[in-house]
């Protein structure tokens, strides 16, 4: 039987084991570098409460992807927990999947993320609605549509990411809500990178595809990704469906072997034939391989190669760049802004799901409201809210080497000094770091070509994944990656289709 090992039990490690599982007499075996399930898709328990590492929305346009999550849980068809408190029962059965009793549930909850910039809070995308007239005022409003104006005239060469935004929603809307943010994010600003991480994030959105979608309401899988109104939830976070994946896989056959990290891979001319890893005792295992899939960073994978490479590929693959990520998880007894929207919540708490912070005068990037998620991640979610505060840095800098009681304090203060919440209302908090979250499209990016030429050309060799193709991939996009990979295993396409899910502006905005 064919030795094949996937390294990295991520969305893609796990999707790529179960499609061989499931389509071939493969076992395949998983090497996971930690003790987890689901790489930065993973739920971190914090006393006897959930909280995610950052915002996961299960959207796909995907029929494949879909009946992949559909495997591990069903579709919610009766009410929640706050959907009864709510009263918010008539779009739902009276018998069918219950969450109140069942566990392996996708709920299906609103989609509402906001920005908050001037200790106010702004839709995203930006409507030109009475709400963004009073927050921004009339000057704001006319120099964002002259700038509009001049940006569909005057089109950039889009050399660099601030090109990018500039052509799809003008100048000074740039500088108001993308230029801070970005540079938050990838600690560079947005004129030194890449417009390749807009064309895959941003994809079809600009300012005037916000003013449609506010006049001609899209539904469904023909809508942007960005604009989606509802999604699907698991009843206790992100990593309970690839925990759920992770059993059915090792009831199908397959293997995870956790605390392994790949350290070393031999080779016989262009094919991989041994994996070395080292576990937590630094002890070496060596397993012989005929196929391997890899959702380990580039960077780490090429550091891992053993055998000759051209001295400028090699260079390349070691030097890609990555972001690294704190989540400050925070419990409160109450916020301290108040719900003006027309949604309805319990509690009455704001109704987002994250804010993306624009204020220029703290280093927090995203909030996460857990209550917002699932009633289910928060033990006594009716008078506590679970919150995460996210921070974009660099493995090794200031933040990142930060006492937890220290970066916890930092990150309460924040909060309060831009109204989020009172700090007497803190119960307590938990700091969580994620390396290598992002991958970074700067300095040595430009030649990524050729590093995807070369290890297209690694017979067994099949990368996956946001980290084994650096791209910032979505979780579904991930998942795609694997089951092109597998396909191409099989003989079914060539190796660099797994290189173009999520590269094609077509992909994104139709179904396939």
């Amino acid at each position: 039987m064919k030795k094949t090992y996937i390294i990295g039990a991520g969305p893609a490690g796990l999707a790529a084991a179960y499609k061989l599982l499931k389509e071939t007499d493969v076992k395949p075996v998983i090497l996971e570098e930690t003790s987890d399930i689901g790489g930065i898709s993973r739920t971190h328990r914090f006393d006897e409460n959930l909280m995610d590492l950052g915002g996961h929305r299960f959207f796909t346009k995907s029929d494949e992807v879909m009946e992949f999550w559909l495997s591990f849980a069903d579709i919610q068809e009766m009410p929640s927990r706050d959907d009864i408190i709510l009263n918010n029962l008539a779009k739902y059965k009276e018998t069918g999947v219950n969450p109140e009793t069942q566990d392996n549930v996708l709920l299906i909850r609103r989609r509402l993320s906001r920005m908050f910039f001037l200790k106010k809070f702004f839709d995203y995308p930006l409507k030109l609605n009475f709400e963004s007239f009073k927050n921004l005022g009339l000057k704001n409003i006319i120099t964002i549509g002259f700038g509009y104006l001049i940006s569909c005239i005057i089109k950039r060469k889009e050399n660099t990411l601030e090109d990018f935004y500039i052509n799809r929603f003008g100048k000074p809307l740039y500088e108001m809500f993308f230029e801070g943010y970005t540079e938050k994010l990838w600690g560079t600003h947005p004129s030194k990178l890449s417009p390749e991480w807009g064309a895959q994030r941003v994809k079809g959105l600009s300012l005037l595809s916000a003013i449609k979608d506010s006049i001609f309401k899209k539904e469904g899988k023909d809508v942007e990704t960005s604009l989606i109104k509802e999604f699907y939830y698991p009843k206790y976070g992100v990593g309970q469906l690839y925990e759920l994946a992770k059993e059915k896989i090792t009831e199908m056959g397959g293997t995870i072997l956790f605390n392994r990290k790949v350290s070393k891979l031999d080779f016989n001319g262009d094919k991989i034939t041994h994996i070395h890893t080292m576990n937590n005792e630094n002890q070496e295992e060596i397993f012989e391989c005929d196929e391997v899939f890899s959702s380990m960073p580039v960077k780490d994978l090429f550091k891992a190669f053993n055998k000759e490479i051209d001295k400028n590929i090699r260079q390349v693959g070691e030097n890609l760049a990555y972001r690294d990520f704190m989540t400050t998880g925070l419990l409160v007894k109450k916020l301290a802004v108040k719900n003006q929207t027309e949604f309805k919540t319990v509690s009455d708490i704001i109704p987002d799901c994250w804010i993306y912070i624009q204020e220029k005068n703290v280093k927090i990037g995203r909030l996460q409201i857990f209550n917002n998620w699932s009633p289910y991640l928060v033990k006594d979610f009716e008078n506590y809210v679970m919150l995460g505060l996210e921070y974009f840095c660099d493995e090794g800098d200031e933040m990142w080497t930060c006492d937890d009681n220290k970066f916890i304090e930092f990150a309460s203060d924040e909060l309060s000094k831009i109204g989020i919440i009172n700090k007497e209302d803190i119960i307590k908090g938990t700091v969580v770091r994620v390396k290598k979250a992002y991958p970074k499209y700067t300095g040595c990016y430009s030649e990524f070509p050729k590093v995807i030429e070369y290890l297209n050309t690694i017979e067994n060799l099949y990368c996956i994944g946001r980290n084994g193709q650096h791209r910032y991939n979505n979780m579904d996009h991930s998942i795609l990656t694997a089951f092109r990979a597998v396909d191409a295993s099989l003989g079914k396409c060539d190796k660099k289709i797994i290189w173009n899910v999520n590269t094609e502006k077509e992909y994104h905005e139709t179904k396939n």
